[in-house]
């Protein structure tokens, strides 16, 4: 059975940063960061931002405050930086940082990877929640990795989670 998210009733464009996380990818070479891109201005988004920045904290941690005080940007998806290997920090910086974390995201995505191979999902880490009132994603650097979590759980829920970010309470 497929599952599909309640409709939102009015489509709006969010407007997102995408950074990649590597300390070898170029515009050129950067398959991945480009595969968001082009997946979010396909669904109507608009991408205000785009980086490839270094796996070092020191360098997530400053894009971060950078982003948060840019209020035209709504969501951040990261790419790269997500293993175990001892260069991966993208994951232990994001996580120290988000405000709110989305456990959801990060379990469904090493379900569906686990669909598509195997054992080797638990390996990733990646992670969603929110930093300073925007919606942060992080996903592995591999374009099929990019595909699924773009495709079956960012891009059917981003103009949702935003929307909630800037939901007043009554």
């Amino acid at each position: 059975m497929e599952f599909q998210p309640h409709p939102d009733t009015q489509k709006v464009p969010v407007n997102c940063a995408v950074i990649t996380i590597s300390d070898t990818r170029s515009p050129d070479t950067d398959k991945s960061g480009q595969l968001i891109k082009e997946l979010l201005l396909a669904d109507n988004h608009i991408v205000g931002l785009y980086h490839i920045i270094k796996d070092e904290s020191r360098e997530i941690t400053d894009q971060m405050e950078i982003l948060a005080q840019d209020a035209h940007i709504n969501a951040v998806i990261f790419n790269g930086g997500t293993g175990i290997a001892p260069r991966d920090t993208t994951y232990d910086t994001l996580e120290k940082l988000l405000e709110k974390t989305l456990p959801g995201f990060g379990e469904l995505f090493r379900f569906l990877s686990y669909q598509e191979i195997g054992s080797r999902a638990m390996a990733s880490r990646a992670v969603a929640g929110v930093y300073q009132g925007k919606i942060i994603f992080s996903l592995p650097g591999s374009s099929n990795a990019v595909r699924l979590g773009m495709e079956k759980l960012i891009l059917p829920e981003l103009v949702h989670l935003v929307k909630q970010l800037y939901t007043t309470p009554q």
